[in-house]
């Protein structure tokens, strides 16, 4: 089996958890990880399961301006110019890869609403993947960070549930 994961991440946070969901997901499949601005811009039926994830910004996913927003408040220069959203809408996505999972850092304050890991998700659905889990928020103590405690170890948690879940999927269809 074979999993692609593709992150963006303005202070290092969002590459973290990626990182770490791969340490989870990664035994007994082939995993590829990607920055966003390095994805590839076409996904085939190579790979059995695709997972994005990215921070929050204005409640969902980080258009331009949330970009530059996240440089002037300290992240280092604009490393991303492209974002999740935008590598999502222009992905060429093959008919066989219908399995997908969503991933976000966020701070977890109830009066702040929104999650680009729901906005991501309700993008791969509507591009006909099937969510494997429900999108999934990892917690920033405030915009730069840093992570909370534990949620490195949560998101390599959440990367074995991935794993388990694309197993059983496999095995369903292969019977």
């Amino acid at each position: 089996m074979r999993a692609l994961v593709i992150y963006e991440s303005m202070f290092g946070n969002t590459a973290a958890v990626a990182k770490a969901i791969v340490t989870g997901l990664a035994d007994g499949i082939d995993v590829e990880i990607f920055e966003v601005s390095s994805a590839p811009a076409a996904v085939d039926d190579r790979f059995d399961l695709i997972v994005v994830g990215g921070p929050t910004h204005a409640f969902g996913l980080s258009r331009e301006s949330t970009r530059q927003s996240a440089v002037d408040q300290g992240a280092p220069g604009p490393k991303v110019r492209t974002g999740i959203r935008d590598w999502l809408q222009s992905l060429h996505l093959e008919p066989d890869v219908r399995l997908g999972a969503a991933f976000a850092t966020r701070i977890p304050k109830k009066w702040i609403p929104g999650s680009a890991a729901r906005s991501a998700a309700r993008v791969l659905e509507q591009r006909g993947v099937r969510l494997l889990l429900p999108a999934e928020d990892f917690f920033v103590e405030d915009v730069a960070g840093p992570l909370l405690p534990r949620e490195l170890e949560r998101a390599e948690q959440w990367g074995q549930e991935l794993r388990t879940a694309l197993a059983a999927a496999s095995d369903r269809a292969a019977s």
